[in-house]
């Protein structure tokens, strides 16, 4: 479970600015955001499926995913972080790299997926949920997003917290720099839970109740799950990029950045 709210093509400095919390069991072997080795992929990593939730290229490319909230998984089903990693790897437009998934869909439990080229201006979104109906490609319009465990833009509790929370800190910065590392402490962070007319009633409302806020931590039988990192990732007009992460590591919460330009870029301001 994980949520990402984006803004994207709809502020005068940045084309893309993202927020990400992923949630976790604590005890899941996972690398911090890293290059990966022999590769132009920036991001964190499952260490035991070799996936990953979040992630850039230096070509522009960015992929998120979420877990989408249901009460029947295949416990045999393709490991969902490497959709991630075979979008980065890939030449396509998001649109024919989305369009190309579709006699795959089927392999994964449910997810959602976020796919963009930063130098085409290209988004797309992508689910397989719910079952019943073929999978589903958007292209993302110009704005601001939120993604949770069900459809882009649905208004659960979490979503719409983070929401009005980044447009109140919108309108304090206006057309300036945001500072993302205090946003990431200022709104990630927040452990508030919905009531349980808020909650989705998809499975045990204890659960849902437990995964409600935008900062999730839980015990459970299989250990402590939740927010075990919170990542910002800002793109400028002028293709610099700087992904920050907090992230625990055996315990302790650590912090870095990693700084890159994209390859190539030739982009015009949308303001």
């Amino acid at each position: 479970m994980c949520i990402a709210l984006f803004l994207w093509q709809a502020h005068p400095l940045y084309p893309f600015l993202l927020l990400n919390n992923r949630d976790e069991y604590h005890n899941r072997p996972t690398k911090p955001v890293e290059w990966w080795e022999g590769s132009d992929i920036v991001g964190g990593r499952d260490e035991i499926a070799k996936g990953t939730w979040l992630a850039c290229s230096r070509e522009g490319r960015i992929a998120c995913l979420t877990n989408v909230l249901e009460v029947h998984t295949l416990p045999e089903a393709k490991t969902r972080g490497d959709l991630v990693v075979s979008f980065l790897k890939s030449k396509e437009h998001p649109k024919e790299f989305s369009e190309s998934l579709k006699t795959k869909a089927h392999y994964y439990n449910g997810f959602n997926l976020i796919v963009a080229d930063i130098s085409s201006k290209s988004m797309v979104y992508i689910t397989n949920r719910p079952k019943r109906q073929s999978m589903t490609i958007e292209e993302v319009s110009p704005g601001l997003h939120v993604l949770t465990n069900a459809s882009l833009d649905s208004p659960w509790h979490k979503a719409l917290r983070l929401e009005v929370g980044f447009k109140k800190q919108l309108a304090k910065y206006g057309v300036g720099d945001i500072p993302v590392k205090e946003l990431i402490h200022k709104l990630m962070n927040d452990r508030t839970k919905a009531e349980e007319s808020r909650l989705p009633h998809i499975c045990s409302l204890d659960w849902e109740y437990d995964l409600s806020p935008i900062f999730v931590e839980v015990e459970t039988p299989l250990g402590l799950y939740g927010t075990r990192s919170s990542a910002a990732v800002i793109v400028r007009w002028n293709g610099e990029v700087n992904f920050f992460e907090a992230y625990l590591d055996d315990g302790v919460w650590k912090e870095h950045v990693i700084d890159f330009h994209i390859q190539n870029l030739k982009l015009a301001k949308c303001m």
